[in-house]
C-alpha cells in the first residue's frame, strides 16, 4: 500500500475510530491515539458493534472481526506514532486543538510521513502553517464522511505548499481502502459542507418559523427528495455542537448566507447535542 502499511490516527472519537477501522478492514496496522488510555480504549471498543452491524447487513464477514480489531492499537503516547507512514488527524474541530497535536507529532514522526487532517471546514494551508517548513509539502486534507467505515467519499484538499506526489499518494491509499476520493480546492468548508450547511440552515429556519416540525421535515426530505436521512437526524448524528462550529467558521468566511440560526444555538446551549447526549432535534434512548 505505497509504503503506508502502518497508519496513525489522532482522536478516538466516533470519526477517528471509524477512520481507523476503515484502514484496519483493508489490512493496515493502525495506532489510534487519544488524550488518555481510557479514551483510546473506548474508541476501539465501540468498533465491535460497528462490525457486528456490518455483518448483519452483509457488508463484512464475521470471521474477520477479531483479526481486524487486532490490527488496531489504542494508545495515549505520541511516541507510538513515530514510525507511521500516514498520520490522520480527527480531533475536535478547533484550530488551537489541532495546532497542539500537529506541533507535537511534527517533532516525533518521520520527515516524510504524510500529515492528513480530517477537518470539515478549516483551510488546510492555515493548519499546515503550524508545521515545520519541511513538513508542509507533506501536509494535506482528507475529509471523510460519517460513518467513515461505510461512506465512500473523501474530499482530498492540497494546501498551498503540498507536493503533488503527496496528493497522488493519498488518493491511491484511499482508493486502496475502498474510498472514492475527489480533489477539492483549499477553501473554508471545501465543497460538500458548503452545500450541506446551506440546506441545514434553511431546515432550521423552517423549524424556527414554525413551518414544519423537525420530524416531518426529515420525512419530507427522505420521501420528497430521496435523501437517506433527514437534515435533523443528520445533525443529531453528527452532533449539533459540531454543526454550530462549522457554521460559525463558514459564516466568518462567507458572510450572511451561513449565519447559524438561533434555534441551533439554543440546542447547543441546552446540551441537546443529538445522539451522544440522548436529546437533540429528536429523542433517543441511550
Amino acid at each position: 500500500m505505497n509504503g503506508f502499511e502502518k497508519i496513525g490516527v489522532l482522536g478516538a472519537g466516533m470519526m477517528g475510530a471509524e477512520i481507523a477501522l476503515s484502514f484496519a478492514m483493508a489490512g493496515s496496522t493502525v495506532v489510534i491515539k487519544d488524550a488518555t488510555s481510557e479514551l483510546a480504549e473506548k474508541g476501539k471498543a465501540r468498533l465491535r458493534s460497528v462490525l457486528d452491524r456490518a455483518v448483519k447487513k452483509g457488508r463484512f464477514e464475521e470471521n474477520l472481526i477479531a483479526p481486524t480489531l487486532a490490527r488496531i492499537t489504542p494508545t495515549c503516547q505520541a511516541a507510538d506514532m513515530k514510525d507511521v507512514g500516514l498520520l490522520v488527524e480527527a480531533v475536535f474541530e478547533n484550530f488551537d486543538v489541532k495546532r497542539r497535536v500537529f506541533e507535537e507529532l511534527d517533532e516525533i514522526c518521520e520527515p516524510e510521513c504524510l500529515f492528513v487532517s480530517n477537518t470539515s471546514s478549516i483551510p488546510i494551508t492555515r493548519l499546515a502553517s503550524v508545521a515545520s517548513d519541511n513538513r508542509r509539502p507533506f501536509f494535506l486534507g482528507a475529509h471523510f464522511f460519517s460513518p467513515a467505515s461505510v461512506m465512500k467519499l473523501v474530499e482530498v484538499i492540497p494546501g498551498l505548499e503540498t507536493y503533488e506526489k503527496a496528493v497522488e499518494d493519498t488518493i491511491e491509499v484511499l482508493r486502496n481502502i475502498g474510498k472514492t476520493p475527489i480533489r477539492v480546492k483549499d477553501v473554508p468548508g471545501f465543497a460538500v459542507n458548503r452545500i450541506l450547511h446551506v440546506m441545514l440552515i434553511e431546515a432550521n429556519r423552517l423549524v424556527e418559523e414554525g413551518v414544519v416540525s423537525p420530524g416531518d421535515l426529515d420525512t419530507a426530505c427522505m420521501l420528497g427528495l430521496g435523501h437517506p436521512i433527514g437534515p435533523h437526524t443528520l445533525m443529531d448524528l453528527a452532533g449539533n455542537d459540531l454543526c454550530l462550529q462549522v457554521q460559525e467558521i463558514l459564516f466568518e468566511a462567507y458572510g450572511e448566507r451561513f449565519r447559524p440560526q438561533p434555534v441551533l444555538k439554543q440546542k447547543v446551549f441546552a446540551n441537546h447535542l443529538g445522539r451522544k447526549t440522548g436529546t437533540g432535534w429528536l429523542q433517543y434512548y441511550r
